[in-house]
């Protein structure tokens, strides 16, 4: 199969082409040339399936024209070593724990996929090193950092906000060394994300040094998040309750959501969904008036969504036509919400009052998401994107308790940091790449 850009000024690509490049050479995003459906026998069969034999599913679906199912396997298998819950918390109310995982986070399922599916690829072509370069306001670099870490042939830079990650989170990817680099920026989320894409446009350094990107622009890094879309599905389809399903999804840079729409489009039958933003708005504000207008991001302490241009917003326009009746489409399955710290310490508090569930800050905008918009006749799944732990400073001061930290997160706090500070600025950015 081909992958076109989002910009459509770019030649296709194979796979191999889309993987290992990351960002298309006109700076859009690769998108399948077309995306296959699974029936609905299939999809209802799966409650009879673990998470591993419905992802292989899903993988074969995507990627089995171009890597040998068995191959395929592997991958999926190799990756997911854990499982996905679904857990009731409130009435018609569930959560989708993505917390299970090496760092705590939904984000190991595509990390490790990635990382697995691009090492394949360098040994089938026989290319040098592979440098990827990630961008994160939290818990994409631990995943990336852990998905990758000891892969043959593999560098990896994660590039992260100065004081704007939680301080487990930076533990997570600051202290493994090996092939796996920090560095610390002066600025903002989206002075990180505009480094790695400005990074990808320059030939120098191309040509110094081939790169790739394991955020959710890379197609092997959201498209294996679809996998917990139907098991989530299945899981709750063994109970019953998986009729008139409402998905609600705590909202960054969109890669996540963009995702469940995939497998939405493949027949998975979810109803709607909701996008849950903190005060980063743009694509709420997009749902009211039509106009996407990106501005700077604001530090929240859900600090993962804390992306004011987020990315795969290009691929829900794509989705969706990119033509005029793209808004009023977009409108008929997703709506959002939009939450502030204070509503989202309101919510954890009550929560655990009410349902003994701790929330983390990004999980509590989907809880909310689903409180404040589902109907009595819907089933409402939430995605909970992080272990609560990972952000123990803000939960224990919103609950006035002591949270137990996970011994998966202790063993990164033992370790020492290691990250090389670096301004915001492009060249300084360049000439430390150059320098490697």
């Amino acid at each position: 199969m081909k992958y076109y850009s989002t910009n459509k000024q770019a030649r296709p690509a194979s796979l191999e082409e889309a993987v290992i490049n990351g960002l298309a050479e006109d700076r859009g995003l690769y998108m399948p040339e077309r995306i296959k459906n699974i029936p609905t026998e299939t999809i209802r069969r799966m409650k009879g399936l673990s998470f591993q034999e419905i992802a292989c599913i899903v993988a074969r679906t995507y990627f089995d024209e171009d890597i040998d199912g068995e191959i395929l396997d592997k991958i999926v298998n190799d990756t997911l070593s854990f499982d996905t819950p679904v857990v009731q918390v409130n009435k018609n109310i569930y959560s989708l724990e993505l917390f299970h995982g090496p760092t705590l986070a939904f984000k190991d399922v595509g990390a490790r996929f990635m990382a697995r599916m691009l090492g394949y690829f360098i040994n089938k072509m026989g290319i040098g090193q592979v440098n990827v370069l990630v961008a994160t306001s939290g818990d994409t670099g631990s995943a990336v950092a852990n998905g990758f870490l000891g892969v043959p042939g593999i560098h990896v830079y994660v590039l992260y906000p100065k004081g704007k990650v939680s301080p487990i989170q930076e533990c997570q990817f600051t202290t493994l060394g090996n092939n796996i680099t920090a560095l610390e920026i002066n600025g903002v989320f989206d002075d990180c994300q505009a480094l790695v894409k400005s990074a990808f446009m320059d030939k120098e350094l191309n040509k110094h040094m081939k790169l790739t990107s394991a955020n959710s622009i890379n197609v092997a890094r959201f498209l294996p998040q679809s996998f917990y879309y139907f098991n989530a599905f299945a899981r709750l389809d063994e109970d019953n309750k998986a009729e008139n399903l409402v998905v609600c999804v705590p909202s960054g840079n969109f890669g996540n959501i963009t995702a469940g729409l995939f497998a939405h489009r493949m027949g998975l039958p979810v109803k709607r969904f909701i996008a849950a933003n903190n005060r980063n708005d743009v694509f709420l504000e997009y749902l009211r008036t039509g106009h996407y207008d990106p501005r700077p991001s604001i530090q929240t302490i859900a600090n993962a969504m804390d992306v004011g241009n987020p990315s795969n917003f290009a691929r829900i326009i794509d989705l969706f036509g990119n033509n005029r009746n793209t808004h009023e489409n977009i409108c008929q399955l997703i709506s959002g919400c939009s939450y502030n710290d204070e509503n989202i310490a309101d919510t954890i508090r009550k929560v655990y009052a009410s349902c003994n569930y701790i929330l983390d800050p990004h999980g509590a905008c989907g809880y909310q998401g689903l409180a404040d918009n589902l109907s009595n006749d819907e089933t409402g799944i939430f995605l909970e994107t992080a272990h609560p732990a990972k952000f123990k400073d803000t939960i224990d001061k919103i609950l006035n308790a002591d949270i137990a930290i996970p011994d998966k997160l202790k063993a990164f706090m033992n370790g020492e940091k290691q990250s090389t500070p670096l301004e915001k600025d492009f060249d300084s950015f360049k000439e430390y790449l150059l320098s490697r």
